[in-house]
């Protein structure tokens, strides 16, 4: 096996598919990448128990043949490589890496003993990329972290027609966020619940390339764009759904911009020691944030048009506030509020948006936003 290609290109193909790779394995060949070198192209692969990857890059074939190669160990390689074209040959048990002045000698793995590469799953439509990305983003944040709730970790993929729904959850919070993507035939459904962490690392590695191809089985989700192919497991289990949840009958609604709320929580945040609360009162055109006790104490006021009632006080655990707020990307939010210790919605705005939208669920999908993030308030203590 012999191939030339430059150090840029090689580099990001090996970084691509190593994203995959188990941190620890009692199966030494999952820690390694199978290189395989043919017609003008390299194409590289790697997988574990739960997820696979395999990306293909041109490269000057000068003989074919194919390598497994230990995979964090080629990437560090690369990415120390001098500028410029790489030749790498495997001779015998050694696979040699060289450019410039620069040669490296790797340990090749069995290959005999590295299991196949699973199949991608029936393609039923594609997304945007950069869209499904941001999607991805915005409701990973409430995604829960306890392994011993493995379902909890996920993000409920959710297929209807030309709607795609993605949601998650901890108990304590809840995102969700629809997109329009094309299916391949007119009755497309589905609902699975895939790893929020794998998810999320498939969604940044694609980018901004264009049209994603998304495939689906009974138990696993693949992913397809411009050579690059990726599959992941599905997780056990069904996500609560969120309809009943998110209907709140008439609750006060408050608008503020979102980057000096942001900048506000983050300053009044630092007295709160542990879980203690921050408090949000709206009052008078104005939310006044406050938090800490006795002699500790943290406050700050915004500018806030109200809807409603007036005079409300509610309080947040400051992560969970903070992660919801910086999940949207829109000049303002807006929050519906039922009372202390209960729901609230928040949901992004924008300049041109009219100030009732988004206050009655019940007026259709149309009217509603299409990234809500819910959050259970604390009753206030001061």
């Amino acid at each position: 096996m012999e191939f030339r290609i430059e150090r840029s290109a090689l580099t990001d193909a090996v970084a691509w598919a190593a994203r995959v790779l188990p941190t620890r394995s009692p199966v030494p060949v999952l820690g390694g990448l199978r290189l395989e070198a043919d017609s003008g192209r390299l194409r590289i692969s790697g997988l574990d128990y739960e997820a696979s990857a395999c990306i293909e890059v041109e490269a000057e074939t000068v003989r074919a043949g194919t390598a497994l190669v230990m995979g964090k160990r080629l990437l560090d390689v690369c990415r120390v490589l001098p500028e410029g074209a790489v030749e790498c040959t495997v001779e015998g048990s050694r696979f040699s890496v060289a450019a410039r002045d620069a040669r490296f000698g790797l340990s090749v793995l069995p290959l005999d003993d590295y299991p196949a590469l699973p199949p991608l799953p029936e393609v039923c439509g594609a997304v945007d990329s950069e869209e499904f990305a941001a999607a991805v983003a915005h409701v990973t944040v409430a995604a829960g972290r306890d392994d011993t709730l493995p379902t909890l970790t996920g993000i409920r993929l959710g297929l209807d027609g030309g709607t795609m729904t993605l949601a998650a959850t901890d108990r304590y919070r809840f995102a969700v966020r629809t997109l329009a993507w094309k299916p391949e035939t007119a009755h497309v459904s589905a609902d699975v619940v895939v790893s929020a962490r794998r998810l999320s690392e498939i969604a940044r590695s694609f980018g901004r390339s264009g049209m994603v191809r998304f495939a689906l089985d009974a138990g696993s989700v693949g992913f397809e764009l411009a050579g690059m192919r990726t599959t992941v497991r599905l997780l056990d289990g069904r996500l609560p759904r969120h309809e009943k949840l998110f209907t709140m009958a008439d609750p006060m609604s408050a608008v503020t911009d979102r980057a000096p709320l942001v900048e506000a929580v983050r300053r009044v945040a630092v007295v709160a020691d542990g879980d203690s609360p921050l408090h949000l009162t709206f009052s008078g055109g104005s939310v006044l944030l406050q938090a800490g006790y006795e002699d500790d104490v943290a406050s700050q006021s915004l500018p806030a048009v109200l809807e409603g009632a007036d005079g409300l006080t509610v309080a947040f655990n400051p992560s969970y506030l903070m992660d919801a707020l910086a999940s949207f990307d829109t000049p303002a939010v807006r929050f519906r509020l039922m009372g202390p210790g209960q729901r609230a919605m928040i949901t992004g705005r924008t300049a041109g948006d009219d100030p009732a939208e988004g206050a009655d669920p019940a007026e259709g999908a149309a009217a509603r936003p299409t990234h809500r993030h819910l959050l259970m308030s604390v009753k206030p203590l001061l």
